[in-house]
């Protein structure tokens, strides 16, 4: 590599990495002179794309500040963290269209071929003490992101599906995360995501009308989780800044403060409540592997590892006492099932049927009834059900969504689905 500022300084977090980014006067002068330098806009095809860089990187900036407040953590400077970041958005859009397959396929294909021609990027994390799991993690985070916002349209309203389901609505807001959703009474919900400042924002409906979107604070990493195990109340948690869990609840009459209840998770939680005041909270640890927490009435257990390798969030659901179904992506892109059937923990089973590009989600509308929802290779909304005795295969519900998906059900065969559309707003669809 040349180094345009002058020589290399030695890296002040491993004295044995030379670091490109400092010059001999020690000043940090990383920007996007070092990308000209490295060729990496000389076809004209780059040339002719600046607009879409800079779209990309205003929403990656956005819905990835959990990502550079870490690698600050690490002493990587943001903008050394946003300069890489731009690198692999120009590396994607260049040679995107040489790979083919779903968008999971791609982000593996880009990811090696990242590796191959750019190394300096694993090199220069790696030289601020940034493990390797995390460097992939986030370089593929990236890759993926791109892929999904390559398209500057902005579509109609998504046709519906074809057999009982609703016309898709935009119930508008900002979001930087997927939505969670719960139930405590026949036709009310209450909506949460991550909004642009980082805080939990609420919307609900009672009955008869949706609610303007209210800011109940804190600052999470990640999209939250929410649950009702009680007429009127609330539970909604998150991943913190310091990457443990937290916790906020609707008591009937006001929402708490934010408690911190530890861990360190390296995805969105999940909850599921299967008993008046019970609550079972699921993460992925730092080790890919389910971890769960729960609340017994009393007190808050220890975390306790429940193995697998998960490439997402986990899911949950209970559709009875003492019964919870979990619910991940696996390292093949299928949909992996675990369960506590009141005596102890199943193991997990790959449920197959196709891949899939996001973290389930999952709803129950009776007994031994589970309704399974994600993101499809084109970005659709996919169903699959468990009616008792055997799994149906994926089915498309359509649309256009760019998070994983929220449901619930509030009674009967009623399902209310959510995600994040292509604008960034709230998207609804439902089964009467």
């Amino acid at each position: 590599m040349r180094y345009p500022y002058g020589q290399p300084f030695v890296c002040p977090m491993n004295p044995n990495y030379h670091c490109p980014f400092y010059n001999s006067m020690n000043l940090y002068q990383f920007d996007e002179a070092i990308y000209e330098d490295r060729d990496i806009y000389e076809d004209d095809d780059m040339r002719q794309r600046p607009q879409d860089i800079n779209r990309i990187m205003a929403l990656i900036n956005r819905e990835f500040a959990s990502h550079y407040a870490e690698l600050q953590r690490y002493g990587v400077p943001r903008s050394v963290t946003r300069n890489i970041f731009r690198s692999i958005v120009v590396y994607v859009l260049r040679n995107e269209k040489n790979y083919s397959g779903t968008i999971a396929q791609k982000t593996n294909q880009l990811f090696n071929a990242i590796r191959r021609d750019m190394p300096w990027i694993f090199t220069t994390l790696r030289g601020f003490g940034v493990p390797t799991n995390r460097i992939n993690q986030i370089i593929r985070d990236i890759i993926r992101f791109t892929l999904e916002n390559i398209s500057e349209e902005v579509p109609s309203p998504p046709i519906p599906p074809a057999t009982g389901w609703s016309q898709w609505e935009d119930l508008g807001g900002v979001l930087t995360s997927s939505p969670a959703v719960s139930s405590w009474q026949p036709n009310r919900l209450d909506v949460f995501a991550r909004g642009q400042n980082q805080a939990l924002w609420h919307i609900y409906w009672d009955g008869a009308r949706w609610s303007g979107w209210e800011n109940l604070g804190g600052t999470l990493t990640s999209a939250p989780a929410a649950v009702s195990w009680g007429q009127n109340r609330i539970d909604v948690f998150g991943r913190g800044q310091n990457n443990a869990l937290w916790h906020k609840w609707w008591d009937g009459t006001r929402w708490s403060n934010w408690e911190d209840l530890g861990g360190t998770l390296t995805s969105a939680p999940a909850v599921a409540s299967w008993d008046s005041n019970r609550l079972d909270v699921f993460a992925r640890g730092q080790n890919n592997a389910l971890w769960h927490k729960w609340w017994d009435g009393t007190r808050w257990s220890d975390w306790e590892d429940l193995g697998g390798t998960l490439t997402s969030a986990p899911a949950a659901v209970s559709w009875g006492p003492n019964r919870i179904d979990v619910f991940g992506r696996g390292q093949n892109q299928s949909l992996w099932h675990k369960y506590w059937n009141g005596a102890r923990w199943s193991d997990w089973e790959d449920l197959g049927g196709g891949t899939i590009n996001s973290a389930p989600a999952v709803a129950s509308t009776g007994i031994n009834r589970l309704e399974v929802f994600a993101q499809g290779p084109r970005n659709e909304l996919l169903i699959r059900t468990w009616n008792g005795t055997r799994w149906s295969g994926w089915q498309s519900l359509g649309g256009v969504i760019t998070s994983e998906p929220a449901a619930v059900s509030w009674g009967g065969n009623r399902l209310d689905v959510f995600a994040r559309g292509q604008n960034n707003h709230l998207w609804h669809i439902w089964r009467p």
